[in-house]
């Protein structure tokens, strides 16, 4: 049996390739991975500020700052100033946004159940549970500090 170790990265590699295409394939969008999750993430949280959902991704403000304007180019993100203060800039998507949104979820649905296919029921719901105690343990983990 390979380590766990070993099983995340090949995991992690084999899953980062099916979502490469996703974007050129199901929306005709050049989108980037990061342009991809920073989406997905202003929907999740509403309009949150640039910096916390950078902070979110792991991606230096810098490059956050460079993705998001690609985004503002493609019409699909708005940035406004903060009402409440001015430093702060909060994002939110526009209709062009939440629709190629739409598209990448209905074309990564059916790419995880297709994945999913072979497996039973319990080894589904097994795998899902077990992805969450992932999440809440990276979660712990990096609330914790290195």
């Amino acid at each position: 049996m390979e380590s766990m170790q070993e099983q995340l990265q090949i995991f992690v590699r084999r899953f980062g390739l099916l979502n490469a295409t996703c974007c050129d394939e199901c929306c005709g969008q050049q989108l980037s991975m990061a342009q991809s999750h920073i989406l997905s993430e202003v929907r999740r949280v509403g309009s949150p500020a640039m910096q916390r959902v950078a902070d979110e991704l792991g991606l230096d403000i810098t490059t956050f700052s460079r993705q998001v304007k690609g985004l503002e180019q493609k019409g699909l993100i708005v940035r406004r100033v903060s009402s409440g203060d001015r430093r702060v800039s909060l994002l939110s998507l526009t209709q062009a946004g939440e629709d190629v949104l739409v598209r990448i979820d209905s074309y990564l649905e059916k790419k995880i159940e297709a994945l999913f296919a072979a497996l039973t029921p319990f080894e589904r719901e097994t795998v899902t549970r077990s992805l969450g105690l992932l999440n809440e343990a990276l979660t712990s983990s990096a609330a914790s500090g290195p």
